[in-house]
Protein backbone atom coordinates (compact mmCIF):
# COMPACT_ATOMS: atom_id res chain seq x y z
CA UNK A 1 0.00 0.00 0.00
CA UNK A 2 1.17 3.27 -1.22
CA UNK A 3 1.43 6.09 1.86
CA UNK A 4 1.24 9.34 1.20
CA UNK A 5 5.23 9.89 2.02
CA UNK A 6 5.66 7.43 -0.57
CA UNK A 7 3.30 9.19 -2.87
CA UNK A 8 4.39 12.05 -5.65
CA UNK A 9 1.29 12.68 -7.27
CA UNK A 10 -2.00 11.53 -5.71
CA UNK A 11 -5.36 12.62 -8.24
CA UNK A 12 -8.49 12.17 -5.45
CA UNK A 13 -11.41 12.07 -7.80
CA UNK A 14 -10.98 14.06 -10.51
CA UNK A 15 -13.06 15.42 -12.55
CA UNK A 16 -12.70 17.61 -15.48
CA UNK A 17 -15.34 18.87 -17.86
CA UNK A 18 -15.55 21.16 -20.86
CA UNK A 19 -18.97 22.84 -21.31
CA UNK A 20 -21.12 19.25 -20.96
CA UNK A 21 -18.47 17.04 -21.96
CA UNK A 22 -16.56 15.25 -19.39
CA UNK A 23 -13.01 14.72 -20.21
CA UNK A 24 -11.89 13.53 -16.95
CA UNK A 25 -14.59 11.12 -14.69
CA UNK A 26 -13.72 11.35 -10.82
CA UNK A 27 -9.86 9.65 -12.01
CA UNK A 28 -8.35 8.38 -8.95
CA UNK A 29 -4.04 7.47 -9.29
CA UNK A 30 -1.72 7.33 -7.31
CA UNK A 31 1.99 7.72 -8.61
CA UNK A 32 4.76 7.05 -6.59
CA UNK A 33 7.95 9.05 -6.25
CA UNK A 34 10.76 7.58 -7.93
CA UNK A 35 8.40 5.84 -10.43
CA UNK A 36 8.25 6.48 -14.22
CA UNK A 37 4.92 5.92 -15.02
CA UNK A 38 3.58 5.94 -17.99
CA UNK A 39 -0.45 6.89 -19.03
CA UNK A 40 -1.96 5.53 -22.15
CA UNK A 41 -5.38 5.93 -23.79
CA UNK A 42 -6.87 7.04 -27.21
CA UNK A 43 -7.09 10.19 -28.07
CA UNK A 44 -9.98 11.96 -26.36
CA UNK A 45 -9.21 9.48 -23.64
CA UNK A 46 -8.14 12.43 -20.34
CA UNK A 47 -4.73 11.67 -20.39
CA UNK A 48 -3.80 15.14 -21.92
CA UNK A 49 -6.32 16.69 -19.70
CA UNK A 50 -5.00 15.03 -16.66
CA UNK A 51 -1.55 16.53 -17.39
CA UNK A 52 -2.85 20.22 -17.72
CA UNK A 53 -4.41 19.97 -14.51
CA UNK A 54 -0.71 18.61 -12.93
CA UNK A 55 1.18 21.39 -15.00
CA UNK A 56 -1.32 24.59 -13.62
CA UNK A 57 -3.07 24.85 -17.35
CA UNK A 58 -6.72 23.41 -16.44
CA UNK A 59 -8.11 23.90 -12.80
CA UNK A 60 -10.27 21.15 -12.17
CA UNK A 61 -14.40 20.89 -11.66
CA UNK A 62 -14.14 18.53 -8.72
CA UNK A 63 -11.61 16.49 -6.93
CA UNK A 64 -8.43 17.54 -5.85
CA UNK A 65 -4.84 16.78 -6.94
CA UNK A 66 -1.54 17.06 -4.64
CA UNK A 67 1.93 16.69 -6.14
CA UNK A 68 4.27 15.88 -3.22
CA UNK A 69 1.95 16.72 -0.97
CA UNK A 70 0.61 20.41 -2.04
CA UNK A 71 -2.50 20.78 -3.51
CA UNK A 72 -2.21 22.13 -7.30
CA UNK A 73 -4.99 24.49 -6.75
CA UNK A 74 -4.15 26.11 -3.63
CA UNK A 75 -0.58 25.65 -3.29
CA UNK A 76 0.67 26.18 -7.10
CA UNK A 77 3.15 28.73 -6.64
CA UNK A 78 4.95 26.09 -3.97
CA UNK A 79 4.10 23.63 -7.04
CA UNK A 80 6.01 25.51 -10.42
CA UNK A 81 9.08 25.07 -9.21
CA UNK A 82 9.32 21.39 -8.37
CA UNK A 83 8.24 20.15 -12.25
CA UNK A 84 9.27 20.06 -15.60
CA UNK A 85 7.28 19.49 -18.43
CA UNK A 86 7.94 18.35 -22.29
CA UNK A 87 4.31 19.70 -23.98
CA UNK A 88 3.23 17.19 -27.51
CA UNK A 89 4.10 21.26 -29.29
CA UNK A 90 7.48 22.70 -29.49
CA UNK A 91 7.39 26.34 -28.63
CA UNK A 92 10.84 27.35 -28.55
CA UNK A 93 12.34 31.02 -29.88
CA UNK A 94 13.00 29.98 -33.27
CA UNK A 95 15.66 33.02 -34.31
CA UNK A 96 17.27 31.99 -31.20
CA UNK A 97 20.21 29.13 -30.83
CA UNK A 98 19.46 26.21 -28.57
CA UNK A 99 22.41 27.54 -26.45
CA UNK A 100 19.91 30.82 -26.32
CA UNK A 101 16.44 29.49 -25.35
CA UNK A 102 18.22 27.27 -22.94
CA UNK A 103 19.72 30.35 -21.30
CA UNK A 104 16.54 32.18 -21.63
CA UNK A 105 15.02 29.43 -19.27
CA UNK A 106 18.02 29.12 -17.08
CA UNK A 107 17.36 32.91 -16.32
CA UNK A 108 13.97 32.54 -15.30
CA UNK A 109 14.81 29.46 -12.84
CA UNK A 110 17.97 31.10 -11.63
CA UNK A 111 20.26 28.26 -12.95
CA UNK A 112 23.59 28.96 -13.17
CA UNK A 113 24.59 29.08 -17.06
CA UNK A 114 27.09 26.08 -16.66
CA UNK A 115 23.89 23.94 -16.32
CA UNK A 116 22.74 24.79 -19.63
CA UNK A 117 26.18 23.17 -20.99
CA UNK A 118 25.49 20.15 -19.24
CA UNK A 119 21.85 19.85 -20.40
CA UNK A 120 22.34 20.38 -24.13
CA UNK A 121 25.52 17.92 -23.83
CA UNK A 122 22.93 15.21 -21.63
CA UNK A 123 20.72 15.31 -25.10
CA UNK A 124 23.25 15.54 -27.30
CA UNK A 125 22.61 19.04 -28.42
CA UNK A 126 26.46 20.48 -27.58
CA UNK A 127 27.70 20.44 -31.16
CA UNK A 128 24.59 22.18 -32.06
CA UNK A 129 24.17 24.86 -29.85
CA UNK A 130 24.80 27.81 -31.23
CA UNK A 131 22.98 27.00 -33.98
CA UNK A 132 19.65 28.83 -34.59
CA UNK A 133 16.81 26.48 -33.71
CA UNK A 134 15.04 27.28 -37.05
CA UNK A 135 17.86 24.82 -38.41
CA UNK A 136 16.80 22.19 -36.33
CA UNK A 137 15.46 19.09 -37.07
CA UNK A 138 12.39 17.88 -35.54
CA UNK A 139 13.92 15.39 -33.46
CA UNK A 140 16.63 17.97 -32.17
CA UNK A 141 13.71 20.25 -31.48
CA UNK A 142 12.39 17.69 -29.01
CA UNK A 143 15.41 16.86 -27.52
CA UNK A 144 15.54 20.78 -27.05
CA UNK A 145 12.54 20.52 -25.10
CA UNK A 146 13.68 17.72 -22.79
CA UNK A 147 17.17 19.56 -21.99
CA UNK A 148 14.77 22.53 -21.30
CA UNK A 149 12.76 20.73 -18.79
CA UNK A 150 15.90 19.18 -16.68
CA UNK A 151 17.75 22.17 -16.13
CA UNK A 152 16.11 23.09 -13.20
CA UNK A 153 16.98 19.51 -11.88
CA UNK A 154 13.17 19.08 -10.97
CA UNK A 155 11.11 16.48 -8.52
CA UNK A 156 9.03 15.61 -10.83
CA UNK A 157 8.54 15.30 -14.80
CA UNK A 158 5.85 15.05 -17.24
CA UNK A 159 6.47 14.00 -20.79
CA UNK A 160 3.96 14.13 -23.43
CA UNK A 161 5.25 12.18 -26.61
CA UNK A 162 8.90 12.59 -25.50
CA UNK A 163 10.57 10.07 -28.25
CA UNK A 164 8.12 11.16 -31.12
CA UNK A 165 9.92 11.99 -34.39
CA UNK A 166 13.52 10.62 -32.82
CA UNK A 167 15.48 8.16 -34.28
CA UNK A 168 16.11 5.08 -32.51
CA UNK A 169 19.35 6.06 -31.13
CA UNK A 170 18.18 9.74 -30.06
CA UNK A 171 15.37 7.60 -28.53
CA UNK A 172 17.60 5.41 -26.29
CA UNK A 173 19.25 8.47 -25.46
CA UNK A 174 16.03 10.14 -24.21
CA UNK A 175 15.35 6.68 -22.13
CA UNK A 176 18.37 6.78 -20.86
CA UNK A 177 18.06 9.97 -19.34
CA UNK A 178 14.30 9.39 -17.69
CA UNK A 179 15.75 6.22 -16.01
CA UNK A 180 18.91 7.95 -14.86
CA UNK A 181 16.53 10.92 -12.78
CA UNK A 182 14.30 8.10 -11.81
CA UNK A 183 17.41 6.09 -9.98
CA UNK A 184 18.02 9.92 -8.59
CA UNK A 185 14.90 9.73 -7.08
CA UNK A 186 13.17 12.14 -9.74
CA UNK A 187 9.06 11.12 -10.42
CA UNK A 188 8.76 10.84 -14.39
CA UNK A 189 5.14 10.82 -15.79
CA UNK A 190 4.93 10.04 -19.46
CA UNK A 191 2.12 10.01 -22.08
CA UNK A 192 2.88 7.72 -25.02
CA UNK A 193 1.37 5.99 -27.99
CA UNK A 194 4.47 3.52 -28.17
CA UNK A 195 3.68 0.27 -26.16
CA UNK A 196 7.07 -0.83 -26.95
CA UNK A 197 8.78 1.82 -25.11
CA UNK A 198 6.08 1.33 -22.15
CA UNK A 199 7.61 -2.11 -21.93
CA UNK A 200 11.39 -0.76 -21.53
CA UNK A 201 10.97 2.11 -19.18
CA UNK A 202 7.63 1.94 -17.55
CA UNK A 203 7.61 0.45 -13.60
CA UNK A 204 3.85 1.12 -13.64
CA UNK A 205 1.30 1.85 -16.72
CA UNK A 206 -2.37 3.71 -16.16
CA UNK A 207 -4.77 3.28 -18.75
CA UNK A 208 -7.24 5.67 -19.37
CA UNK A 209 -10.46 5.77 -21.37
CA UNK A 210 -13.33 7.87 -21.26
CA UNK A 211 -11.69 9.55 -18.21
CA UNK A 212 -11.69 6.95 -16.57
CA UNK A 213 -8.64 4.55 -15.02
CA UNK A 214 -9.64 1.09 -16.63
CA UNK A 215 -5.92 -1.01 -15.88
CA UNK A 216 -3.48 0.16 -14.01
CA UNK A 217 -0.46 -2.72 -13.69
CA UNK A 218 3.28 -3.37 -14.73
CA UNK A 219 4.06 -3.12 -17.77
CA UNK A 220 4.79 -7.35 -17.56
CA UNK A 221 1.65 -7.76 -15.59
CA UNK A 222 -0.30 -6.01 -17.78
CA UNK A 223 1.56 -8.36 -21.04
CA UNK A 224 0.90 -11.30 -18.49
CA UNK A 225 -2.50 -10.52 -18.04
CA UNK A 226 -3.63 -9.78 -21.75
CA UNK A 227 -1.82 -12.20 -23.99
CA UNK A 228 -3.25 -15.09 -25.50
CA UNK A 229 -1.79 -18.33 -24.81
CA UNK A 230 -2.11 -19.45 -28.42
CA UNK A 231 -0.19 -21.33 -30.89
CA UNK A 232 -0.67 -20.67 -34.29
CA UNK A 233 0.71 -23.38 -36.24
CA UNK A 234 1.21 -24.21 -40.10
CA UNK A 235 1.34 -27.78 -41.10
CA UNK A 236 3.63 -28.47 -44.13
CA UNK A 237 0.43 -29.56 -46.49
CA UNK A 238 -0.86 -25.73 -45.79
CA UNK A 239 -3.31 -26.34 -43.44
CA UNK A 240 -3.31 -24.16 -40.15
CA UNK A 241 -4.77 -24.66 -36.48
CA UNK A 242 -4.72 -22.83 -33.11
CA UNK A 243 -3.72 -24.64 -29.91
CA UNK A 244 -4.87 -23.37 -26.54
CA UNK A 245 -1.66 -23.27 -24.44
CA UNK A 246 -4.09 -23.70 -21.38
CA UNK A 247 -5.25 -26.56 -22.77
CA UNK A 248 -3.56 -29.82 -21.42
CA UNK A 249 -4.66 -31.80 -24.23
CA UNK A 250 -4.24 -29.23 -27.27
CA UNK A 251 -0.49 -28.64 -25.74
CA UNK A 252 -0.37 -32.49 -25.95
CA UNK A 253 -1.50 -32.10 -29.84
CA UNK A 254 1.04 -29.55 -30.52
CA UNK A 255 3.72 -31.11 -29.30
CA UNK A 256 2.94 -34.30 -31.31
CA UNK A 257 3.04 -31.89 -34.38
CA UNK A 258 6.33 -31.10 -33.69
CA UNK A 259 7.72 -34.34 -32.67
CA UNK A 260 6.55 -35.77 -35.84
CA UNK A 261 7.94 -32.94 -37.96
CA UNK A 262 4.43 -31.98 -39.38
CA UNK A 263 5.13 -28.06 -38.59
CA UNK A 264 6.32 -25.85 -40.83
CA UNK A 265 5.77 -22.64 -39.05
CA UNK A 266 5.05 -22.27 -35.22
CA UNK A 267 4.20 -18.54 -33.74
CA UNK A 268 3.07 -17.91 -30.40
CA UNK A 269 0.18 -14.56 -30.36
CA UNK A 270 2.23 -12.13 -28.75
CA UNK A 271 0.76 -9.12 -26.49
CA UNK A 272 -1.24 -7.14 -28.73
CA UNK A 273 -1.84 -3.73 -27.06
CA UNK A 274 -4.65 -2.71 -29.86
CA UNK A 275 -6.63 -6.10 -28.86
CA UNK A 276 -6.10 -5.48 -25.37
CA UNK A 277 -7.41 -1.85 -25.42
CA UNK A 278 -10.12 -2.66 -26.96
CA UNK A 279 -10.59 -5.62 -24.70
CA UNK A 280 -10.57 -3.29 -21.74
CA UNK A 281 -12.47 -0.23 -23.15
CA UNK A 282 -14.56 -1.18 -26.10
CA UNK A 283 -12.26 1.48 -27.78
CA UNK A 284 -9.43 0.72 -30.26
CA UNK A 285 -6.68 2.52 -29.44
CA UNK A 286 -5.51 5.31 -31.95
Amino acid sequence: MTTAADSAIEIDRLSVQYGDFTAVDRLELTIRRGELFGLLGPNGAGKSTTIRVLIGQRTPTAGAVRVLGRDVVREWSAIKPLFGYVPDRENHFEEFSGRRNLEFFADLYHVPRLRVRECLKMVELDEAGNLPVRNYSLGMRRKLLLARALLHEPQVLYLDEPTANLDIHSAEVVHRILRRRVADGCTVVLTTHDMDEVEKICDRVGIVCRGKLVALDSPLNLKTAHTERKADVTLRNGEQHAFDLDDESQRGMLAEVVRTGRAATIKTREFDFHATFLKLTGQSFE
